[in-house]
Order: C-alpha cells, then sequence, then structure tokens
C-alpha cells in the first residue's frame, strides 16, 4: 500500500473495503463532529454499512467517478479526503473531507485536500475543483479559504440532513488558479 506523508507523523493513505471494521471504529470516533454537517456519519453505522460505502467507492475509483483515502496519525485512522464526484471528461471534481474530533486544528485536512487537488489538476487534466460545504461548518469553510478557493454563491435548502433542508455554499480553485498560487501553497507547506 502506499502512502503520502502529510508532516507530523500523519500520511494520506487509500481507504479499501478490507478495512471496513477500522473504518467504522473511526466514525463511531467521529460520529458527533462529523454529523453536525454530514450525512456520513449517519449513513456508516455497523459493519454492513461502513463495507458498502468503501466498496462504493472502490467502485467508483474502478470507474474514474470517484475515490476516497485515509487520513492516519501513526497508525491510527484520523479522518479521511474523497473526491465526491470525478468528472474526467467534463474536467469536474468535488473534494470532500471529514475528521474526528482528536484530529482537529492541525491542518491535516488542508494538507491532504492540496494532496488530492495537485493530482487531480496536474495529473488527471481537472480543471475545476469544487467544495461544497454547509454554510454553518466554519472549519470547512477555512479549509476552503486556505486552499485558495473561491465562494462562489449559496446553494438555498441544497440538501436534507437530519429531517431539515440546508443551505451548501460552493467554493471552487480553477487549474490556472491553482497553479499561479503554487508559490504560496509551497511555502506554507513548509511553515511551522
Amino acid at each position: 500500500m502506499f502512502a503520502v506523508p502529510l508532516g507530523d507523523d500523519a500520511e494520506l493513505c487509500p481507504l479499501e473495503p478490507w478495512q471496513a471494521g477500522e473504518f467504522l471504529a473511526h466514525m463511531d470516533r467521529a460520529r458527533d463532529l462529523v454529523g453536525e454537517h454530514i450525512g456520513l456519519a449517519d449513513a456508516v453505522s455497523d459493519p454492513a454499512s461502513a463495507l458498502a460505502l468503501l466498496t462504493a467507492y472502490a467502485q467508483k475509483q474502478a470507474a474514474d467517478t470517484g475515490r476516497i483515502y485515509g487520513i492516519r496519525v501513526g497508525s491510527t485512522l484520523v479522518g479521511g479526503v474523497l473526491f465526491r464526484v470525478f468528472d474526467a471528461k467534463a474536467g469536474n471534481c468535488e473534494v470532500g473531507c471529514w475528521l474526528e474530533p482528536a484530529a482537529t486544528g492541525r491542518g491535516l485536512v488542508t494538507r491532504a485536500a492540496r494532496v488530492l487537488i495537485d493530482w487531480a489538476v496536474e495529473e488527471r487534466g481537472m480543471h475545476r475543483v469544487e467544495w461544497r460545504v454547509s454554510t454553518g461548518n466554519a472549519a470547512s469553510i477555512r479549509v476552503a479559504q486556505r486552499l485558495g478557493m473561491v465562494r462562489e454563491g449559496v446553494l438555498r435548502a441544497e440538501y436534507q440532513h437530519r429531517g431539515r433542508r440546508a443551505d451548501a455554499e460552493v467554493w471552487s480553485v480553477l487549474a490556472p488558479e491553482w497553479r499561479a498560487a503554487r508559490p504560496s501553497q509551497e511555502a506554507l507547506r513548509q511553515a511551522p
């Protein structure tokens, strides 16, 4: 298995169906925080649903329509990032994230998302990378800002979450913007 170092004893690595038990244990630790804004916490509630989600992403990867990766600190799965949408033909994708409480405030999601965006833009030729976030999710909005994304607007009552309609902000970065910002991103990566 490959892993991409993220610094601070953290790494980014694939999440695969055979890791469903570990993924469920992680989601149990993350459930309250993750469930505030996204449905992942509700979708992964038992061994069968954990396996189903990771299998669905394995199928998406095989079809080149999505991917899922874990963020580990030491040997512990503490969060992840994914391509929820990946349309190579159109050159558009959407990156998403989640993290358990013990791993917040360390910049792990920002560093992991940079790896995904670099790969999407430079290796796969993506032109547009989106970040959709609940309007109430200040931490995720700060990640979009740190990634140099532009806030495009709010999709009112865009999705249902726990029986309520919720608004989503749409942020994006275009390939030329991402490439132009690379020197400043490199400086951020090396900052203490």
